[in-house]
């Protein structure tokens, strides 16, 4: 038997801390043969824990934690204000390697910002970046980046991409990934300049780049990294979503009185379940950074945050991190060597 992954929960971050995620470290150390250590008020974390008298028999501790940062915060003058702040503590067991990986559902910037200045950032990255499968009928198409960088330059583009095609190999066992970027068209030439000049490195980087593809094409599967600035990228996941709860019931409040109401509900899982994967995974990696660090939503429940545990597990089995930087290494001596022959 191997090692017991240590998985370090941020307890106190998300609109239901640290209720829910207490209920669903209980569940996903029992589901998921995994060590949680719950980072947090301890006050509050041990009351929660007396509602679950089989945690005593579970690989679950309590690390203490000081303050949480919340999402109306400044990250970066907040990091510096409340250093033994749960998400700050969460991420130092990772880097002291007291855990095998964090995960958070508090504020996306905090764990950014503890992420990229604690791990630091992986070399050939010059910031960090989620990303992941954000529309269920294409379940394995990534998008990258989804919100942490709004303003992109055309060398992190070429990092996400790169990140991006790790990702769809390892949870996808998909050999070589096809690499799009989000344009107004699929023409080549199509684009505003940043695009044209990403597509020029994309083209000379050895990935396998198959040009630009359009937002209609997100749903098809067709590609399976799709590369965007944060700022596109968090504007189609939001649109994603919400098509998806809205149809849910505008659907189910359409057919009422024409099918039973248990058919009606299924249907309703069912368009919600093909429009929101992220339930599924729970939260997403922060990409290019030197350690594992989860981040999901603020109103995730315990199911959701069980599976981001699970997703978590998953990839520090599968060597995520040494992989994305074996193929980073090699991507970029390959863009030096085209840059060297055009000389």
């Amino acid at each position: 038997m191997g090692k017991l992954i240590k998985i370090a929960l941020d307890t106190m971050g998300g609109d239901f801390g640290p209720e829910e995620t207490v209920a669903a470290a209980v569940q996903a150390a029992s589901d998921y043969n995994v060590g949680i250590q719950l980072v947090g008020d301890k006050n509050l974390v041990d009351a929660e824990l007396l509602n679950y008298p089989e945690a005593k028999s579970l690989d679950i501790v309590v690390i203490p934690s000081d303050g949480v940062i919340y999402e109306h915060e400044q990250p970066a003058k907040a990091f510096r204000q409340k250093q033994h702040s749960s998400i700050v503590i969460a991420t130092q067991l990772v880097a002291s390697n007291r855990s095998d990986a964090c995960v958070s559902m508090g504020s996306t910037g905090a764990a950014m910002t503890a992420a990229a200045l604690i791990f630091g950032l992986m070399d050939g990255i010059e910031r960090p970046a989620l990303g992941g499968p954000i529309i269920g009928l294409a379940p394995k198409t990534i998008i990258v980046d989804l919100g942490t960088n709004v303003d992109c330059k055309p060398s992190q583009l070429l990092s996400f991409a790169i990140i991006g095609e790790v990702f769809a190999n390892i949870f996808w066992n998909i050999s070589t990934p096809k690499v799009g970027i989000l344009s107004v068209g699929a023409e080549i030439g199509k684009g505003n300049k940043q695009v044209k000049e990403t597509t020029e490195l994309l083209s000379s980087s050895g990935l396998n780049f198959i040009g630009n593809i359009e937002g209609n094409d997100l749903p098809t599967g067709s590609v399976d990294v799709v590369i965007c600035d944060g700022f596109v990228g968090n504007i189609v996941m939001k649109l994603t979503e919400g098509l998806g709860a809205e149809l849910s019931r505008h659907i189910t409040e359409s057919l009422k009185g024409i099918i039973d109401p248990k058919t009606a509900k299924v249907l309703e899982k069912e368009i919600f379940r093909v429009t929101n994967p992220v339930a599924n995974f729970g939260a997403g990696p922060l990409l290019g950074v030197n350690g594992i660090s989860f981040i999901g939503h603020g109103k995730s429940r315990r199911d959701e945050i069980v599976s981001a545990i699970a997703t978590a597990k998953k990839t520090v089995e599968r060597d995520f991190i040494n992989q994305i930087q074996k193929r980073l290494s090699e991507t970029l001596s390959t863009l030096t060597k085209v840059e060297t022959d055009e000389r």
